[in-house]
């Protein structure tokens, strides 16, 4: 509950000071990414926890985890994952995953694709989300900020 609290002040806060700086409201952007008046859409929040079995180390892991990034960047490519990362590990959180859309049952099968799951190393908890309209554009922006190696 502490941290609904703390993203709902932190909109707020946020959505208080973009009013305040009076950006230039860019209609087809907010149309686009289905954008209520407020800047706001509905997604799918995903934890992912420990699972009931964890695979021993060895090639095996290595694979499923390998399965893992490659299904979260399938995802991100189709458009419907917006947003993934890992946790801390503390109480069994792992990871999450924020899906652009509001369709339980499409998230679920979306998430039923990924190895970590598959093998039950990992479990998920969906959760319906409401947040900036502005998270679509992650996945257009992040490769742009990864530096390359020499």
């Amino acid at each position: 509950m502490k941290l609904a609290a703390c993203a709902l002040a932190l909109l707020c806060t946020l959505t208080t000071q973009a009013q305040e700086a009076a950006p230039t409201y860019d209609a087809a952007k907010a149309h686009s990414w289905g954008a209520n008046e407020q800047g706001l859409r509905p997604y799918t929040f995903v934890l992912l926890k420990t699972g009931p079995k964890r695979m021993p180390d060895g090639p095996a892991r290595t694979e499923m985890f390998q399965g893992h990034f490659a299904n979260m960047t399938r995802l991100a490519k189709e458009g419907l994952l917006v947003y993934a990362g890992p946790l801390d590990g503390k109480d069994g959180l792992r990871g999450l995953f924020i899906f652009a859309t509001a369709d339980l049952e499409a998230a679920r099968k979306a998430v039923e694709t990924d190895p970590v799951i598959v093998n039950g190393e990992m479990v998920a908890e969906l959760h319906k989300h409401f947040g900036s309209a502005a998270l679509l554009a992650v996945n257009e922006w992040h490769p742009k900020l990864i530096k390359p190696k020499p």
